[in-house]
């Protein structure tokens, strides 16, 4: 793999002038403002026959500016300055490339590079629009360092509102970061930022990789979010889609130059069953350029911090992962069903950042396991930094769906949330987007489910569903952060224990915006339980930024009890005790420190308790109690105390 990798970097040094030069290629494709005020447009398009720009700027005639036809499938057009020195094509007009396909006809396309793309009220299809402001937005803070600590708030701006409509960039600017900042959390991820013709995809249906969602506003409105994030300390990531494409023609890259091989494998092996879409050609060297473009484009025009590259299992394989389980067997990650060439598009992608932009994080959503995927390119390695822990999730759902609380397994829950590769970072999560959509459903709904409708008010009987399930919902989210990894992520409202379901308006549900929301003013009311659940939130990242236990060495486990239903591990300096128990408190429980002496004697304080009356809790522990250590042997250790 890594032989594979270095031919492709040797070829991109010996032929294109280096990965610097070769990314930069966003730059001179689609149409560019020149210096001078003329136009020069480029595109790849190895199926056409003829290729045209039309638009407002030539009445729409579609043969008056035909691209010169150069090597490698590559077309290319310069139109001249107007004779009062103006720009050709003026902001804010629209355009289109035409195709003479093989077969004669003409296709009216959308460049791939286009950095603008809108849709009207009245119009299915999107269309291009020449995004070239007299003043673009300049950025004024400086991206915030590397961080040892990611506290990750994965959101959606469009749905950042309580309000049922589409949210915008501004909206997200001005109410949900210093909402994020408040938490604790110091890195957003950003979801559908590519433009996606629909919006109930999630943006994982991408038609315009080059192109923000104008459907939250434009592009400077973008980086002026981007930019208030950073005045804050927050570090800014973009879900990226580089794993297939949407199959829309009309304003998407499918079949651009009339062809279905143009950035995609042709025929079945092009498709992905199950998504429906379009499946990238690694192997193809424009492909590549198109793709590292991207890339460097996001970092460079708007300041995104790095990547969480979606549907990496899908490139990973030739199989997709349909069909496919893992168990972690080495033959399940080497062999003939392994995609070498999207593997090296990984590899490439992840040393290009890290050696043009060394302060930028990515993280792979990767669900098999595939050994070395987050160390470096150096070592063989996909060169990622940080994988998502995929099968924490599952491990909570199982358990709350399918066992009773005295059946939970302290050994199982432990090995879930520890099971992972020796020195590659994993992303722990309780629960992410994906179940809060439609179809799925949060911790909070399955452990409160219907009586959150009526039992949420502070004014109604404290029911024992709903006690438990906001007890439980605290301990879950605490483990995992604590013990799951080296990063933590949230899905956005979810940490409060947003009611409902997340589902975006379609025909299925009247195009409904109800759904499609965030209800952030529930933590507002002082009469609701969620505020409870919010603070708790709160202040668990607020510790972690004080004693940063992600950035620490790996908790060691001194207890997992099953007949008492406890788990105890120390990490950072902190001992975490949980109890399980459905029924049964202790006294007097003791448990081990690991770095203690037999002559020191350590003081221990309550922290954080989950118990405590802010959080919705019954207030059994006193906090000014200190517990100290003392020389009695417990679990194979020498010193302990009692709680």
């Amino acid at each position: 793999r890594y032989s594979l990798f270095y031919n492709h970097l040797k070829n991109i040094e010996e032929n294109e002038g280096g990965l610097d030069e070769f990314s930069k290629s966003y730059k001179a494709f689609g149409v560019n403002q020149l210096v001078d005020g003329g136009i020069y447009c480029k595109e790849w398009a190895p199926g056409a026959e003829a290729v045209f720009l039309t638009g407002d700027f030539n009445g729409w005639n579609p043969f008056s500016h035909p691209y010169k036809k150069m090597e490698y499938g590559k077309w290319e057009l310069f139109i001249p300055p107007g004779q009062d020195g103006n720009p050709p094509v003026a902001h804010g007009s629209k355009l289109k490339v035409v195709i003479r396909a093989q077969n004669g006809e003409l296709l009216y396309r959308i460049s791939p590079w286009a950095r603008y793309v809108v849709r009207d009220e009245d119009k299915v299809n999107y269309d291009w629009v020449h995004w070239n402001p007299p003043q673009s937005y300049l950025h004024k803070h400086p991206s915030p360092k590397r961080l040892k600590s990611l506290r990750i708030y994965e959101s959606h701006v469009g749905i950042a509102s309580p309000e049922g409509k589409v949210a915008s960039y501004k909206n997200f600017t001005y109410n949900v970061l210093p909402r994020i900042k408040d938490l604790g959390y110091n890195c957003v991820q950003l979801m559908a930022i590519m433009e996606h013709a629909y919006y109930a995809s999630f943006g994982y249906q991408v038609t315009s990789f080059f192109a923000a969602s104008s459907r939250y506003g434009t592009p400077d409105d973008l980086k002026e979010m981007i930019d208030i994030a950073h005045s804050m300390g927050i570090t800014v990531l973009l879900d990226v889609v580089h794993s297939h494409a949407s199959k829309n023609s009309e304003d998407g890259l499918n079949k651009f130059d009339g062809t279905d091989y143009c950035f995609f494998h042709s025929g079945h092996k092009g498709t992905h069953q199950l998504w429906d879409s379009r499946l990238f050609d690694y192997a193809n060297w424009e492909v590549l350029r198109f793709l590292l473009s991207n890339l460097r484009m996001w970092i460079e025009d708007y300041r995104f911090d790095g990547f969480r590259f979606d549907g990496v299992t899908s490139m990973l394989y030739h199989h997709h992962g349909i069909g496919t389980g893992f168990s972690g067997d080495y033959n399940e990650y080497f062999g003939l069903h392994v995609d070498e060439d999207a593997l090296c598009y990984l590899m490439l992608a992840n040393y290009m950042i890290k050696f043009l932009y060394p302060e930028c994080i990515t993280i792979a959503e990767d669900v098999s396991g595939m050994p070395a995927l987050c160390r470096p390119v150096a070592e063989g390695g996909g060169g990622f930094d940080y994988r998502l822990a995929m099968a924490i999730p599952d491990k909570w759902i199982q358990i709350i769906k399918e066992l009773k609380d005295e059946d939970w397994n302290m050994g199982n829950i432990v090995h879930t949330l520890t099971n992972r590769r020796y020195e590659e970072k994993y992303i722990a999560y309780a629960e992410s987007h994906d179940q809060a959509l439609v179809g799925d459903k949060t911790l909070a709904f399955r452990l409160m489910d219907a009586e959150m409708y009526t039992n949420m008010s502070v004014l109604s009987p404290l029911t024992p569903v709903i006690d438990r399930g906001i007890q439980l919902h605290k301990m879950i989210r605490l483990i995992t952060h604590a013990l799951g990894g080296e990063s933590y992520l949230n899905f956005m409202g979810n940490e409060f224990g947003h009611p409902e379901w997340l589902d975006f308006p379609r025909i299925g549900n009247n195009e409904s915006y109800h759904y499609a929301r965030r209800q952030f003013n529930l933590t507002e009311d002082h009469l609701l339980r969620y505020r409870f659940l919010n603070a708790f939130d709160r202040d668990m990242n607020k510790l972690e930024e004080r004693f940063g236990w992600l950035a620490s060495p790996p908790a060691y486990v001194s207890e997992k009890h099953e007949a008492n239903k406890v788990i105890a591990f120390e990490r950072a300096g902190l001992l975490f005790v949980f109890n399980f128990h459905p029924y049964q408190s202790y006294v007097d429980y003791r448990v081990v420190i690991c770095h203690g002496s037999l002559i020191v004697v350590f003081k221990y304080k309550i922290l954080l308790d989950s118990d405590a009356e802010e959080y919705g809790g019954h207030q059994r522990l006193d906090h000014s109690t200190e517990y100290f250590s003392e020389e009695y042997p417990h679990n194979y250790r020498p010193n302990s105390f009692m709680v």
